[in-house]
């Protein structure tokens, strides 16, 4: 009896240092995109830094954004675009970043400087991520002939099989470069010629507009011809399928986009977070987020010795693509429009 005893206190005791050691942890609370966050590197920052990592996801900029106004809070990186990067720059919901704990920002390339400037210079309060845009894919099992651009989507030979993002900024600014406007067009006219486009050629094509489900949809065969994200589609269909599937950025261009890490104000685990930003851009650690994705080297060019990978696309062919900013006021007039597209 007194042998179980013993034993009893012993595991006991046990227990209580193995749960004190684990909450002595530093914790870091990190909201970012789905299918947007290697496990590998995760892994090995936990490891390294003797650190755990808590992460939740979101699927769209708006959805992140309406979370942090509503918990005012609680995360400490969070990966938004650019335009919402300089929204959150401007409602002073960022910190400002000691660059002396972030000397991989060496690494960092000429372009993303340059597109930043326009509301991060020098990146006081943004590290870019990565730099992207969304594209179209086909499942070429269904899908033999098809055009290469955004008119693919007005094609009724597939109607019912078709999707396009649940992305205001996405699905106008694809529609706009098609009539040959840009991206970020503030006259009404042009805006409203691009809901019209919409409305009347690709809407009726589409099986419902979608953000969230997209990967597993077209995985599963219920869409064939998909806007998306690469790594949303290929992180859900099997690898053997990936020979049916033709991922492409459009020629004519359309929105690009800059994801960048940012530190919230108020954040409880600051040095922490400067550590995991500055982590990711160790060289050999940002190759594993490509190759994770079959990504090109959009941001960070010394990774590329690094990966293993063939990206899904040449970097060369966001040369046409245009960064979404942030409209300001104007973005009453995209509502306004994007009203009349999603609730009509």
């Amino acid at each position: 009896m007194c042998s179980v005893v013993v034993l009893i206190v012993l595991l006991g005791s046990m227990l209580v240092v193995s749960c004190t050691k684990e909450e002595s942890k530093r914790v870091l609370y990190l909201y970012n995109w789905t299918y947007y966050t290697p496990q590998s590197i995760i892994k090995q920052f936990e490891k390294e830094f003797d650190a755990r990592v808590v992460i939740d996801n979101y699927a769209s900029n708006e959805a992140m954004f309406a979370k942090l106004k509503a918990s005012h809070g609680g995360y400490d990186i969070v990966v938004p675009s650019a335009d919402y990067t300089s929204i959150m720059i401007k409602l002073d919901m960022l910190e400002k970043l000691d660059h002396e704990k972030l000397p991989n920002l060496a690494h960092i390339n000429k372009k993303a400087y340059s597109l930043s400037n326009s509301y991060d210079p020098e990146f006081a309060y943004s590290v870019p991520y990565f730099i992207g845009a969304a594209g179209v894919a086909v499942n070429t099992e269904y899908v033999n002939e098809y055009e290469k651009d955004w008119s693919i989507f007005a094609n009724s030979e597939y109607k019912g099989r078709m999707q396009l993002l649940d992305d205001m900024n996405e699905v106008m600014g694809i529609a706009l470069t098609t009539l040959g406007y840009s991206v970020n067009s503030i006259d009404m006219d042009e805006l409203e010629e691009a809901g019209r486009l919409i409305n009347d050629q690709w809407k009726p094509n589409i099986v419902k507009f979608d953000a969230e489900g997209v990967g597993k949809a077209f995985s599963q065969g219920e869409f064939w011809i998909s806007h998306a994200y690469p790594e949303v589609i290929f992180e859900e269909v099997p690898k053997k399928k990936w020979k049916n599937i033709d991922f492409f950025l459009p020629q004519n261009g359309g929105p690009l986009y800059i994801d960048s890490m940012v530190i919230l104000k108020g954040s409880k685990n600051s040095d922490l977070a400067h550590e995991f930003i500055n982590f990711f851009h160790r060289p050999e650690i940002h190759a594993l987020f490509l190759d994770e994705f079959n990504y090109p080297s959009s941001v960070n060019k010394a990774a590329d010795k690094y990966r293993e990978s063939v990206p899904f696309y040449d970097q060369k062919e966001l040369d046409n693509y245009e960064l979404k900013v942030d409209l300001g006021k104007d973005l009453e007039k995209y509502q306004k429009v994007w009203q009349t597209i999603r609730y009509h």
